[in-house]
């Protein structure tokens, strides 16, 4: 048993001895690759899996938070973070992100807030209309998919998914 042990070891510690052990290096498309299916895999498990899986969806949606650039990270953080009732400034600051971001269903989201309210304690029409006025000056608005409607009722399944 120990001169198995102490085999394996040898063998662990020995892999790098005949050769070049360097960083393995991604290049751009693998990288994207990856940051994509990090991303997919995070939806997937805030959208339609259990609650305690939300815990590993915000770690992908971190590993790739500083690759991107339309706001797709921040809008799923704050809709895990909407899931696990976490702080109203919390789910505001990466809404907000998001919506810098040009993120439609962001813009949507937040419109939805501010008007309802959803999650805040008082509606504030003003500012639901600023974020409805900055969803109408998207491309995405101008084409007309998702039509403004359209995107309240995702962000609507995205924050009440249906009960089991």
């Amino acid at each position: 048993m120990i001169r198995a042990l102490l085999l394996g070891a040898a063998l662990a510690l020995t892999g790098c001895a005949g050769k070049t052990c360097e960083p393995v290096t991604m290049d751009s498309h693998t990288e994207r690759l990856l940051r994509d299916n990090d991303l997919m895999q995070a939806r997937l498990l805030i959208t339609s899996g259990p609650r305690d899986a939300l815990e590993l969806a915000d770690a992908l949606l971190v590993r790739i938070a500083d690759q991107d650039p339309r706001g797709e990270v921040a809008f799923y953080r704050a809709v895990s973070l909407i899931r696990q009732r976490g702080a109203l400034p919390d789910i505001l600051a990466l809404l907000e992100d998001a919506a810098e971001q040009r993120h439609p269903h962001a813009l949507a989201l937040l419109y939805k807030i501010h008007n309802e309210p959803y999650l805040a304690p008082r509606a504030d029409r003003a500012r639901a209309l600023r974020y409805r006025q900055a969803y109408a000056e998207l491309d995405v608005a101008k084409s007309g998919y998702p039509s403004f409607p359209r995107a309240l009722m995702v962000v609507d399944q995205l924050v009440n998914p249906p009960r089991r």
